[in-house]
């Protein structure tokens, strides 16, 4: 689905649907879930004796034969105690509600992690981060303001709305009937505006979620913008961006706040009604006017929810697209399970083999075409091409991150189909043209290629990969913290660490995807020699555009428009003259 397409409105039973998914999360904690129930019933119920005991106050102050003062303070003092009471049970579910919500919303931004942890690779490559971020933080934040405050508040509303109705029905029937004329149309404004509102909310969720991806994608290139004086452009286009989030929101939020002040009108002629008929019932002796306000208070006990309802509608609308948004993405399908009776993957040797494989991202526009070589256990392979030629999709395949549409991948002769895909991932170590550092230590990110590494084993790796000198020269060495994906360190010296990281993994296959794009050429003889020493028993998959990085393998292959059009070793493919000459000559003369 395009990024910048607003979704369907939802439709009742999708709505049921979601409405049913959020009450399964309530269902882990049913004890508490009972107990808010418990609070709420009984906080609403002492709430709701409130005007009857105002009627009776105020009956006993309208008596022929005088004040009843005793009578007028036993009421005026029961009703202060209620109100107390429901007020403390009141504070009691607030800060219940709001320690349930919160283990919900852990629970489900935990569901969400896990399953952007589990989406195969086919997936994440179509999506923005910003929007993959904006469902685990905006969405999941809209949904826990809505569990926590309006869902709260629309269950109160459904027992103080029976609670006022049977209230009002016990005072009087006849102004009970005055009163329902004006009840549907309060719902039927509700429930049209709400119809009409649901969809603005859902394009306010997208058009958040495009800005967000489109802030996330320039700022992590500023430096490039900056270098290319392009500020101004990219300013305009974030403007426009920013502005359609803004007219979304302000689209969604007007039309939503329309939606109280048109239920309140109604009510309020609702109101009208009832104190004009109640007066010519008093004047008749049909009523006393201690009832009339009993009736007027659950009347407007009984309409409070109706315009909260109303008021709220905008923040429940919102909260539902965030939860479609939210269980669209888990209800997305993560990478297939491993075959029945899959192997786990111990102590490879590393021959791998491809056998007339053939794949494209699209079934329709095939990029690999039959596809076959062989790599034996401890060979260095080189893969080279232009760019496009399939040199990157050979390792997805590889690590199984997709699946050829023909064709068998191999290695130590079965299938990689049939081992279990953890087993084989651990099988490899990568190094990537693009850095990966995480929040911590430079010890740390070293490590992270080993389980419980030892100092002693950091230090070689780092001194393999020439870092320990400039490790060494920082004020808290090994110690020192990096921040913010290494900004703290060039582009050589993060390549260099994800180097010493593949280094000190046990792997016994190793891919290096253009490892050394963003090291110097001092440094890349050095790094290569370290290479040579350290690969030495493991099977090596090189991506390169340099081709002084490649020259001792013992097997290049050259890819070009999904096949090999060459293979063997530096000097032999010199010697023929071939398309690989071509891309030599042109590097180095």
């Amino acid at each position: 689905m395009n990024k910048n397409q607003v979704l369907p409105s939802l439709n009742k039973k999708s709505k049921r649907q979601i409405i049913a998914r959020l009450a399964s999360y309530f269902v882990n904690y049913k004890f508490s879930v009972l107990a808010a129930f418990a609070l709420m019933l009984g906080s609403n119920l002492f709430a709701l004796l409130g005007p009857y005991l105002t009627g009776k106050a105020i009956n006993a102050i309208g008596l022929e034969s005088g004040v009843d003062f005793n009578a007028v303070f036993y009421y005026c003092a029961l009703m202060a105690v209620f109100y107390v009471i429901s007020s403390v049970l009141a504070y009691i579910l607030s800060f219940l509600m709001i320690r349930l919500t919160q283990k919900i919303i852990r629970k489900m931004r935990q569901d969400v992690f896990d399953k952007m942890i589990s989406l195969p690779v086919g997936y994440l490559d179509r999506l923005q981060a910003g929007d993959l971020i904006n469902r685990i933080s905006y969405d999941i934040d809209t949904i826990n303001a809505s569990l926590s405050n309006d869902i709260l508040q629309a269950a109160t509303g459904v027992i103080t709305i029976i609670g006022a109705f049977v209230g009002m029905l016990l005072i009087s029937p006849p102004l009970t009937a005055v009163f329902i004329l004006t009840v549907p149309l309060s719902i039927f404004i509700a429930i049209k505006r709400s119809k009409e509102v649901r969809p603005l909310f859902r394009k306010r969720s997208a058009k958040l979620a495009e800005l967000n991806g489109f802030s996330e994608e320039m700022l992590s290139g500023l430096k490039t913008i900056k270098a290319y004086a392009r500020e101004d452009n990219i300013i305009d286009k974030f403007k426009e961006r920013n502005e359609d989030a803004v007219d979304a929101y302000f689209e969604a939020d007007y039309y939503g706040s329309l939606i109280g002040p048109s239920v309140n009108f109604v009510n309020n002629l609702g109101t009208v009604l009832i104190s004009t008929v109640g007066s010519l019932m008093f004047l008749f002796g049909y009523i006393l006017i201690g009832d009339i306000s009993s009736f007027l208070l659950y009347a407007r006990k009984f309409s409070g929810p109706i315009n909260e309802y109303a008021n709220i509608m905008g923040e429940i609308q919102s909260a539902l697209s965030a939860a479609e948004r939210v269980f669209r993405l888990l209800d997305e399908d993560g990478e297939p399970a491993d075959p029945p009776g899959a192997v786990t993957l111990s102590e490879p040797r590393g021959d791998v083999s491809f056998s007339d494989v053939q794949f494209g991202y699209d079934p329709d526009k095939i990029i690999i075409h039959s596809l076959s070589f062989d790599a034996k256990a401890g060979q260095t392979i080189a893969i080279v091409g232009p760019t496009g030629a399939g040199k990157t999709t050979l390792v997805n395949l590889l690590m199984r991150f997709y699946k050829p549409q023909s064709g068998v991948i191999s290695l130590d002769g079965t299938d990689i189909e049939l081992y279990t895909r953890k087993s084989l991932r651990g099988a490899f170590s990568m190094v990537l043209q693009d850095t990966w550092l995480f929040e911590g230590t430079i010890f740390s990110n070293i490590a992270y290629g080993k389980e419980n590494s030892t100092k002693e084993e950091v230090i070689a790796a780092a001194k393999a990969a020439h870092m320990h000198d400039y490790i060494e020269s920082l004020p808290d060495k090994y110690d020192t913290l990096v921040t913010d994906g290494g900004v703290n360190l060039s582009k050589g010296q993060k390549q260099l660490l994800t180097i010493a990281r593949a280094m000190l993994s046990p792997a016994h296959l190793l891919i290096l995807d253009e490892a050394t794009s963003n090291v110097d050429t001092q440094t890349e003889l050095l790094i290569r020699d370290a290479m040579y020493r350290l690969m030495k028993g493991k099977t090596c998959f090189v991506i390169a555009h340099r081709l002084s990085t490649i020259r001792g393998a013992d097997l290049i292959l050259v890819v070009r428009d999904g096949d090999i059009v060459e293979r063997g070793k530096h000097y032999e493919l010199l010697k023929k003259g071939g398309f690989y000459s071509e891309i030599y000559r042109a590097q180095f003369e």
